[in-house]
C-alpha cells in the first residue's frame, strides 16, 4: 500500500491559488459525470452530512462534515463547519489521501462560482456586487476577480453594515476599489456580476432590478426552504447549475418556483459539463444569466486531488 498523503489546512494554503482551483474544476468536468450520494442526519439545529462521489479517471472521495450554527457564539468561538475528506484510488480502492475538508470547502465553493462566472459573465465586466458578508464573502470576491481580472469595483452589501465593513477590511491588498453600500435595491443596476451568499429563506435580490447583461451567482440557499432571488428573476433570466443532482430537487431556489408553476424543470439550460463543453452558455451581451452553486462531493474530489498533486510536487 502506498503512503497516504495527509494535507492540513496549512498545507492547503501553501499550494492553493484560484487559477489552480478553477482549472481543477474545469478539468474535472471534462471527465465522465460523477456518481454522487449524500446522507444527512439532523440533531436539533445541528447537521451531520456525508457526501460521496466517484469520478472515473480521477478518484473516489468521501466528505464528512458537521454543521453547528451556534459554534461562533461559544467561548472561545468555533467554526460552524468542521469537515474531513478522504480520497481513494479509483481502481484499487486504497485510501490515498486525507485532506482538511473545512479548508477545501471554502476553496471549492468559491472556485465553483468563479468557473461559472468565467463561462457565463461578460468578459468586459467591471463591477462586482457582493450580497452577504459571511465567511464565504472574502473568498468569493477574490475568486470572482481571478476569473474576471478586468473587474475594477467591488461593492459589498449586508443587512448589518459593520459585517460588510469587516469584509472590506480584508481586501485592502486588492487593486480594485472596494466600497460598502447601504441600499441594495439602488445598487443592483450598477453591477455586471452579482454574487449572493446569504442564509436567507426569503428572496433578497429583486429580479426586476437586474439589468440586461448581468451575471448572477447564487451560493447561499442550500435547503428546501431557502432562496435568495424572487420569481421575477426566474422569468427574466437564463438559468444554469453546477450539477443537476445537487440542486433541482434539494434547494428552494428551484423547489419553490417549480411547485408554484412559475417554471418547470426544463428552465435550467445546462450544467458545468455542458458549459465547459461549450454546448450551452451566454448567447448575447443583453442576456441575464444565473448560475446556481449547489456544491457536492464531486467538487471536493476534483479540488482535493489537485491540491494533493500540488503538495506532492513541492514536498
Amino acid at each position: 500500500m502506498s503512503q497516504v498523503a495527509n494535507l492540513t489546512a496549512e498545507d492547503i494554503r501553501a499550494v492553493a491559488n484560484w487559477p489552480l482551483v478553477i482549472e481543477a474544476i474545469r478539468a474535472g468536468h471534462k471527465l465522465p459525470k460523477a456518481d454522487v450520494g449524500d446522507t444527512f442526519v439532523h440533531a436539533r439545529d445541528n447537521t451531520m452530512l456525508v457526501r460521496s462521489a466517484y469520478i472515473d479517471g480521477l478518484a473516489a472521495g468521501v466528505k464528512a462534515a458537521t454543521v453547528v450554527p451556534d459554534n461562533p457564539n461559544r467561548t472561545p468561538a468555533l467554526p460552524s463547519i468542521h469537515a474531513q475528506i478522504m480520497l481513494f484510488d479509483p481502481n484499487s480502492g486504497e485510501l490515498a489521501a486525507l485532506v482538511d475538508g473545512t479548508e477545501v470547502t471554502a476553496w471549492k465553493t468559491a472556485g465553483d462560482s468563479a468557473l461559472g462566472s468565467a463561462l457565463l459573465s461578460r468578459e468586459a465586466s467591471k463591477t462586482l456586487l457582493m450580497v452577504g458578508a459571511g465567511s464565504m464573502a472574502e473568498p468569493l470576491i477574490r475568486a470572482h476577480i481571478s476569473a474576471r481580472p478586468d473587474i475594477e469595483n467591488v461593492l459589498i452589501w449586508n443587512r448589518t453594515a459593520s459585517r460588510a465593513q469587516s469584509v472590506a477590511a480584508t481586501l485592502t491588498d486588492l487593486e480594485q476599489s472596494t466600497m460598502v453600500v447601504d441600499d441594495l435595491d439602488a445598487t443592483i443596476n450598477q453591477a455586471d456580476i452579482i454574487c449572493c451568499a446569504t442564509m436567507s429563506n426569503e428572496p433578497v435580490l429583486k429580479g426586476a432590478l437586474v439589468t440586461p447583461g448581468t451575471h448572477v451567482d447564487l451560493v447561499g440557499a442550500y435547503k428546501p426552504d431557502m432562496r435568495e432571488v424572487d420569481d421575477d428573476l426566474h422569468r427574466r433570466a437564463d438559468w444554469f447549475v453546477d450539477s443537476y443532482e445537487t440542486t433541482l430537487d434539494h434547494i428552494g431556489e428551484f423547489i419553490i418556483p417549480i411547485a408554484a408553476g412559475v417554471i418547470d424543470r426544463n428552465a435550467v439550460q445546462g450544467d458545468l459539463h455542458t458549459l465547459v463543453a461549450g454546448s450551452t452558455g451566454r448567447r448575447s451581451d443583453e442576456q441575464i444569466t444565473v448560475f446556481k452553486n449547489g456544491g457536492g462531493a464531486h467538487l471536493d474530489v476534483m479540488v482535493s486531488a489537485a491540491l494533493v498533486a500540488a503538495h506532492q510536487a513541492v514536498s
